[in-house]
C-alpha cells in the first residue's frame, strides 16, 4: 500500500512527534480503492528553523519515488512542536474537487 510506504518513510526521515497520512482519493474521480491523492499532517523537530518551502522541499525529496510513479496530489502540513501545540482551528481542510465530474 502506499499510504503505508509514505507513513514508514516519514516515520523514518522525520522522527514526528505526530504522523498522520490521510488518504483522500475518495474525494476525487478515481476509481475506488485509489491511492493517488493524499493529506500529510507533520509535527517535527526538523522543521525547527525552517521556512515552509524548505519543509515541503524536504518532504518531497524524501517521497520523491512516489510522487513521480504513483501520487497524483499530496497536501503537505508541517509543524513545528510548538507551532503544533499553539494550532486552536485543527487540521486545514481539503479543497473539493475541482474536475472530473465527482
Amino acid at each position: 500500500m502506499i499510504q503505508d510506504m509514505i507513513e514508514k518513510k516519514l516515520q523514518a526521515s522525520f522522527n514526528p512527534q505526530y504522523l498522520e497520512v490521510l488518504n483522500e482519493s475518495n474525494m476525487h474521480n478515481v476509481p475506488p480503492g485509489s491511492e493517488s491523492h493524499f493529506k500529510v499532517v507533520i509535527v517535527s523537530d526538523e522543521f525547527d528553523g525552517k521556512r515552509l518551502i524548505m519543509r515541503h522541499r524536504a518532504v518531497n525529496t524524501v517521497l520523491a519515488e512516489e510522487l513521480s510513479n504513483h501520487i497524483h496530489a499530496l497536501s503537505i502540513h508541517t509543524y513545528t512542536k510548538t507551532e503544533w501545540e499553539v494550532l486552536t482551528s485543527g487540521i486545514p481542510a481539503s479543497p473539493k474537487c475541482a474536475g472530473g465530474g465527482k
